[in-house]
Order: C-alpha cells, then structure tokens, then sequence
C-alpha cells in the first residue's frame, strides 16, 4: 500500500503542506473549501482550479523513485501479491508495475472520459496531456471532440465510488497476504486506510513513512514502523537484501549501459 509520501522526491508537491502544497497553488480561484478542486459538482461547474492543478500532476513530468522501483524489484521477483496506491500520478505503471498487479484505488490520469452521460467518449492521457501542457491556449481545460462538454480524467472525485476492481480484489488480496508493507501515507483517507485492518492479526506489517498515523492503527505485536524518508528506507532495504546491484540498474539504467561500452 502506498502514498502521497513516495512520489514527494520527484516534485510532486503534495496536497495540504502550507506554501508549497498543491491545495495553496489554488488559492487565486477562490474555492470555497480547497477539496472543491476534487468535488464532482464543482468540476462540471468550473474545471479551471482542476486543469491548473492537472499541470503538476501529469505523470509523464516526473520519473519513479528508487521507492517505486523497490517495488518494481518485489514485483519482477514473483513476490507481488497486488500493490494498492492512493496515487494518481502513474509513477507505478511507468516504474513497470503491471496493470494486474496495481489497484490505483483513487484513479489516474491513464484515461479519461467525457461528462456527458449521453456521450462518454474515452480519451487517452496522450490526447488530454497535449491540451493540458500547452502553452500557447489561454485556456487549458480538456473538452470533448464530439459534444463539447468537459472531459475528466479517470481520477476518483469526492462522492464517487472507487474503481469496481478495487472492491473485486481487496477482499481476496488482504485475506492471502503474507507481510504487508505500508509506505509514504499516514492512512487518513477511507476506505483506503482500513485496508491495513483485513490481513490476519499473526501477519506482519512493516509501515515506511515520516509520522506515525493518528489512533489505534498499527499497535500490533508483528508491526513495524521506519521513520524515514520511503526512497532511503527502500535503498536500504534493497542492500540488507542483496538487491542493491539490481535497483541501482532499475533506477540508472543508463550508466549500466555506459559501463558495458
């Protein structure tokens, strides 16, 4: 399971930190409340604050960190049962995570698709990015080619329901786990967070983030908690494992290239 809290090294601001989250870059629209930039009705009022924000979010501006690339090394070694992310930027499919063993729980910006009921149209983020980085348009919303209403990316909003993939497998995933590693969130957010609660009381957790999360979660015997910087953390981890050639390859593919000629 993973955050907010792994993608932060890369530049990805994250949300509520003062000045320099992305909810503060909004302030110039004036939005009643900052989480309106995700509130279904707000966008198909006034997509603006949304597209401003889909600027620094856009996955293909950043690249994986040695975190996603830890994972990438648990997933190539046929230890993966299923990676759960909160995040929206991709960095797990570009890190080379398979789409069967990712479950992006809040969405992302891979696809996207008209408002419209009547219409639907899917866009691809090749399609959306185009419009959404260009500089020469005053305006940088998305509409639809066919009926000219907004296009949203494939991102869970407040009040909608989380992809169906994501409640067909946790029930099962959770159930078979066998260790369970949390990094980069503070599990805030529901029904995410709860997500740690499913796996047996005997299986261990191992949670990698800078601040402990608030209440009862995770006091268990078996738990264990880093406080660190997830890419450190994984770095090491890969070295205590024997990994450390291997990632240094995932993350620097370049210079392995470099040294053979």
């Amino acid at each position: 399971m993973c955050g907010a809290g792994i993608s932060t090294s890369v530049g990805i601001p994250d949300f509520r930190s003062p000045k320099t989250g992305l909810f503060h870059q909004l302030e110039k629209y004036n939005l009643p409340y900052p989480e309106a930039v995700f509130d279904l009705s707000f966008f198909n009022s006034n997509p603006k604050p949304f597209y401003h924000l889909a600027k620094n979010l856009l996955p293909e501006n950043f690249k994986p960190t040695p975190c996603h690339y830890f994972m990438r090394l648990i997933h190539d070694k046929n230890l993966m049962l299923r990676t759960y992310t909160q995040n929206i930027d991709s960095l797990e499919r570009i890190a080379g995570i398979t789409a069967d063993k990712l479950v992006e729980a809040h969405g992302s910006f891979h696809t996207g698709h008209c408002i419209n009921e009547e219409c639907r149209k899917e866009y691809s983020f090749e399609f959306m990015k185009k419009i959404v980085l260009d500089k020469d348009r005053e305006d940088n919303v998305v509409y639809c080619e066919d009926c000219g209403s907004y296009v949203k990316p494939d991102i869970i909003f407040y009040g909608e329901l989380l992809p169906d993939r994501f409640y067909r497998l946790y029930q099962r995933d959770f159930i078979n786990c066998d260790l369970l590693i949390v990094m980069g969130t503070s599990l805030t957010v529901q029904p995410f967070a709860s997500l740690v609660e499913l796996v047996g009381k005997h299986i261990p957790r191992v949670m990698i983030n800078k601040t402990r999360p608030n209440g009862h979660i995770f006091h268990r015997k078996r738990d264990v908690f880093i406080k660190s910087e997830t890419d450190s953390a994984c770095l090491e981890l890969a070295e205590k494992l024997g990994w450390r050639d291997e990632l240094e390859k995932l993350i620097n593919p370049d210079d392995d290239s470099d040294k053979k000629a």
